[in-house]
């Protein structure tokens, strides 16, 4: 085997797994077919970081890196523009600093109440977060190909081998496709892809216009959406069309020009293209994220619009929940049933945001019909029940593993609380094994697990509490179905 796994992808999923893989003490080997050019088009936008993956993330460590990212961006991106006390992008930045943004729905902002250990999101460039996560994966020793272009696969029951551009294969005892939405893994594989086709056609542009100036960022319009990126230079627009006739045809500076004079209404003029995407709401769902050795994670398993934000989001918690599960299982210390899991939990959770990620873009599209529904849905959002709901549902806070739980707690993810005389259970997470707090006669049943769980004891007036590497609760709260939840989500003794 040249890896205990291969993970097709080297973008913010594939990095991720990779860490979270190789913390838990397997060998993977990432295949990244990007050059340095391509990853310029990747980086256009800004990428939100929601509420979840920012606990999650907070759990290896990584939020303090990524922090200092966004900052470093805000203050390069201070010095090249004036921010108004009115403008957008001075509101964002705004409750960005204050650590309350908990992004929007449809554009209706979603602002939370300071005082959380860990930032509402953040905003930032894609590969600002991808070196991060690439420091990381280099720290920890994970080999890592660029520019290694995978043509084809075989599950051969016993290993997956993947046959690279340049002839050569490499074999690993498992291979997850995070190679997005056109996934070549999941083609391969043999797994349905279902959804509903693009009815709106984005672009966003690196370019240079005669007059920038007379261009001003509109959410809604008669013609569509018009956005100036944060970033200098960057644009933005979308158009409901029924979606872009060829997404393979290369983005010129006529097309971009010509979509901002339709959304706008302006004459503008683009003087210089220097890279340019195509996007849509074409929204699919795989009907399973395993299939034998073949596993998929982030956009290989659900595309949607981009609306909202979400998307990296979801691909990042797949990352989380996939990593840990499938190292016990490369080790030998669980069986292949733990890996079941992982489509039964996260399949749900594309589901909901793809129903989600639908409305937004219904709730986009232009005339008076529209309009009046945004008004009654604003009008709502001030009902702090109401808020919250869509505040936690955009940043993946409600999601709940284990409905119907004996216990609250049971499937949600662990209370950041502290551990008296321990530090906070978040920090005890930061080495990739699983927890257990609790009485004596509680960690007593863990023993033979120490090398993939942490034993502490917990405060008397603390439940006892169970909680995966990825931060959700397996069990707690009493004596019965500990034993059963150690077996299932830790491996027999």
């Amino acid at each position: 085997m040249d890896a205990d796994v291969l993970i097709v992808g080297g973008g913010p999923v594939g990095l991720l797994l990779a860490c979270e893989l190789k913390l838990a003490g397997v060998d993977p080997l990432v295949l990244e077919a990007a050059t340095g050019r391509e990853r310029v088009t990747r980086s256009l936008g800004m990428r939100s970081l929601n509420g979840r993956t920012m606990h999650t993330l907070g759990l290896r460590g990584l939020v303090e890196p990524l922090a200092e990212a966004q900052w470093a961006l805000f203050d390069e991106l201070a010095t090249d523009r004036e921010l108004a006390d009115g403008d957008i992008v001075a509101g964002l930045v705004k409750t960005l600093r204050q650590g309350v943004s908990s992004g929007h729905f449809s554009g209706l902002p979603l602002v939370g109440e300071p005082g959380n250990r860990t930032p509402e999101m953040l905003l930032l460039k894609q590969h600002q977060l991808e070196q991060v996560l690439a420091d990381r994966a280099a720290e920890l020793g994970v080999a890592v190909r660029s520019g290694c272009r995978v043509v084809e696969l075989v599950d051969e029951g016993v290993g997956v081998v993947a046959t690279l551009a340049d002839g050569g294969t490499v074999r690993g005892g498992y291979l997850v496709g995070c190679d997005g939405g056109r996934s070549l893994v999941r083609k391969r594989s043999g797994i349905p892809f279902s959804g509903t086709s693009a009815t709106m056609t984005g672009r966003t542009a690196l370019a240079e216009l005669a007059d920038p100036g007379a261009i001003t960022s509109s959410l809604r319009g008669p013609g569509g959406l018009v956005n100036l990126s944060l970033v200098p230079g960057e644009i933005a627009t979308i158009e409901f069309d029924g979606g872009p006739a060829d997404r393979d045809l290369p983005v010129t500076a006529e097309e971009i020009q010509e979509s901002i004079r339709r959304v706008s209404g302006t004459d503008a003029v683009v003087t210089r293209l220097e890279a340019a995407i195509r996007y849509s709401d074409n929204t699919r769902h795989a009907e399973t994220y395993r299939r034998g050795r073949i596993l998929l994670a982030g956009d290989a398993a659900h595309v949607h619009s981009p609306l909202g934000g979400q998307g990296l989001n979801l691909g990042l918690q797949d990352a989380a929940n996939l990593g840990w599960k499938l190292a016990l299982v490369v080790r030998g210390q669980a069986p292949e049933r733990l890996l079941d899991t992982y489509t039964a939990e996260r399949h749900p959770v594309a589901a909901r945001v793809l129903r989600n990620t639908r409305a937004q873009v219904a709730l986009m599209r232009p005339g008076p019909q529209v309009d009046a529904l945004r008004e009654v849905l604003s009008e709502t959002l001030e009902i702090p029940e109401a808020k919250r709901h869509f505040m936690e549902m955009v940043n993946g806070t409600d999601i709940d593993y284990a409905p119907g739980a004996p216990h609250p707690l049971a499937g949600r993810f662990a209370p950041d609380r502290e551990i008296e005389g321990v530090g906070w259970l978040r920090d005890l997470l930061r080495d990739g094994r699983g927890l257990l707090t609790g009485p004596p006669e509680t960690r007593a049943l863990a023993k033979g697990r120490e090398d993939h769980l942490r034993v502490v004891e917990g405060a008397p007036d603390q439940a006892a509490l169970l909680v995966r590497p990825d931060g959700y609760v397996a069990w707690a709260g009493a004596e019965a179905g500990l034993a059963e939840a150690l077996d299932m989500w830790f491996g027999p003794r």
